[in-house]
């Protein structure tokens, strides 16, 4: 049986000189405010193949009240939630997702996001595709306030 999920996440910037998106360390002159490391990209992968499976979301998971969890590395929770997924009898098909935001550029860092990813997930690095997109100034992310990911996710399994 094919399941489809989806995932959005967003965070805000604060001070700080980098972002971590996809997994990957980008230089910048903010960071982005958030309980774990706030890599987006990561939180919206994890809630779609979450959702795919029915299983709820990051937060039902890894709530961000837990001193466990405060400041780790989102690479960690995906893999967690592969694990879940993986638990409840899904095998992962594939992963799409979209880096919303007018800086920093994406484009240079998607083949290493791509490959850490699909490490993460168990899939090959094909089963994984990452763009990034703005909003051609309009929103909070067009102001440069914050950056947001989308991403879908298919799943097979609990064949019946």
């Amino acid at each position: 049986m094919m399941r489809i999920g989806q995932g959005l996440d967003a965070h805000k910037f604060r001070a700080g000189d980098h972002v971590i998106l996809g997994g990957v360390r980008i230089p910048f002159e903010q960071g982005l405010a958030a309980h774990s490391d706030g890599d987006v990209l990561l939180h919206a992968i994890c809630d779609a193949i979450l959702g795919a499976a029915a299983l709820g979301d990051i937060g039902r998971h890894f709530p961000d009240s837990s001193q466990e969890l405060k400041g780790i590395d989102s690479r960690i929770l995906l893999r967690r939630a592969s694990e879940l997924v993986r638990g409840a009898g899904y095998q992962i098909l594939n992963v799409d997702a979209t880096v919303i935001c007018e800086r920093p550029r994406v484009a240079a860092h998607v083949a290493l996001m791509c490959e850490r990813i699909a490490e993460d997930l168990g899939l090959d690095v094909s089963q994984v595709n990452i763009k990034g997109t703005t909003t051609e100034k309009m929103g909070f992310t067009g102001r440069e306030e914050g950056i947001a990911a989308s991403a879908v996710a298919l799943l097979d399994g609990k064949h019946v």
